[in-house]
């Protein structure tokens, strides 16, 4: 069947707009527009539509009283309402009298419902295709509509058409980002690079951090593709991903060597972590629980993570001393390893606020029987000063910077081997 180039203009470039994407301020605009213009044009019904294939589907009703007749999600198909004749230039926008327009006795819904009035708008996307309508319609006669009405109709369908396609970028921009996201996942197109954690004894390498870097150009940092993860409902299945590539390693490394990888709360509480666990020796494997945004349920939580314990795996504070990872965080959780945080770390050679807290840390984990790692880790007075403050073990880019797996093996090697400090 050919298709016209009116029937083209009609058809949806893109998915219906879901719900999760229209905000209540969305929602509120158009909704008003539309108990605006039918009380104005003192009309029974007011709504707005989208075209679907070969159907009105209506996504916004203004009909008190009539809820019975239209419902939000309700259609009908295109050649049994004006639309397609308003778009072509057959019928009017504004029609005061069906009775008046011929064309109009031909079409079915004027006979269903009836129409005796009818004002319609076409709500256009960007690129110039039609969306659907904005449309009022009465079941008996209005005389008294004229331009001015007409004109009033044009400028609130214009208010829910910039509404509308704010609503489609942001959908665009979503369905790229989830697109992206997904060939990440499927392609594996990001690298693990490997960060030693180094014993402030001896500078020899006790495990790994592992860590993500992804291919794509222009280069975004790791933390705001996985925030484009959590945001698209990916999250859990791009930490997996990425875990389940780190803990190769395991099979390169010395058996006393452990790796060290970040998961989200909400991955954790997914139970899908011990199906990749169960393929490599758990006492081996450290997880580092990181978060940005407050824990909701600190119960759900702890259940997943002493399955995980129960299985020997080592659970690992990240960021201690900022953000969410406070004292509270830490005393809940119960970690085997606190991180102390590079914001406590830098200069704390220079900062006795600093001192004071991270010495705070290192008393309550030798209470809790946890190991401290210090985070960030870059000139020696540092690593001198948190070695003196008992310090277990340490990382930063003076004792190894992130690298692939055979780099950072070499590199840890050839620290190891300077003078300790």
């Amino acid at each position: 069947m050919t298709v016209t180039d009116k029937e083209a203009d009609m058809q949806p470039e893109t998915p219906l707009i879901t719900t999760a994407l229209i905000s209540d301020a969305d929602d509120d605009i158009i909704q008003t527009s539309l108990d605006f213009v039918r009380e104005h044009l003192d009309m029974e019904v007011g709504y707005l539509s989208e075209f679907v294939g070969e159907n009105l589907v209506f996504r916004h009703i203004s009909a008190p009283g009539l809820e019975d007749m239209i419902a939000v999600g309700d259609g009908m198909p295109l050649d049994q309402v004006y639309c397609p004749y308003i778009l072509d230039g057959r019928l009017p926008e504004l029609i005061p009298d069906t009775a008046d327009v011929p064309l109009t006795q031909d079409i079915a819904m004027t006979h269903a419902l009836p129409i005796r009035s009818h004002v319609s708008i076409p709500i256009k996307r960007r690129d110039g295709s039609t969306y659907g309508m904005f449309c009022c319609l009465s079941r008996t006669p209005r005389p008294s509509l004229n331009d001015r009405d007409l004109n009033v109709m044009r400028a609130f369908a214009r208010l829910s058409s910039e509404t509308i396609n704010g609503v489609l970028d942001e959908r665009m921009r979503h369905t790229e980002m989830r697109n992206r996201i997904s060939q990440a996942i499927d392609g594996k197109e990001f690298t693990i690079f490997y960060q030693p954690i180094m014993d402030a004894k001896t500078r020899t390498a006790k495990g790994y951090e592992a860590l993500c870097r992804f291919h794509h150009e222009p280069y975004r940092t790791p933390d705001l593709w996985f925030e484009d993860a959590r945001q698209v409902g990916l999250q859990v299945d791009l930490e997996i991903a990425a875990i389940s590539k780190a803990l190769r390693a395991l099979n390169k490394l010395p058996e006393d060597i452990y790796v060290s990888v970040n998961a989200s709360p909400k991955t954790v509480e997914s139970g899908r972590l011990m199906d990749v666990f169960a393929d490599f020796p758990c006492d081996r494997i450290v997880l580092e629980l990181t978060e940005h945004v407050e824990i909701g349920c600190y119960d759900r939580l702890m259940k997943k993570l002493e399955v995980l314990r129960f299985h020997g795996i080592r659970i690992a504070i990240d960021d201690a001393g900022a953000g969410y990872a406070g004292l509270q965080h830490i005393v809940r959780l119960r970690p085997d390893i606190i991180k102390l945080d590079i914001s406590l770390t830098s200069n704390i050679d220079q900062d006795l606020v600093r001192r004071s807290l991270a010495t705070a840390l290192v008393g309550f984990a030798n209470e809790t029987n946890a190991l401290m790692v210090a985070e960030g880790v870059e000139t020696e007075m540092e690593f001198a000063t948190l070695k003196y403050l008992g310090i277990d073990l340490m990382q930063g880019y003076l004792l190894g910077r992130p690298a692939d797996l055979s780099v950072a093996m070499v590199d840890f090697g050839s620290v190891a081997r300077r003078k300790v400090g």
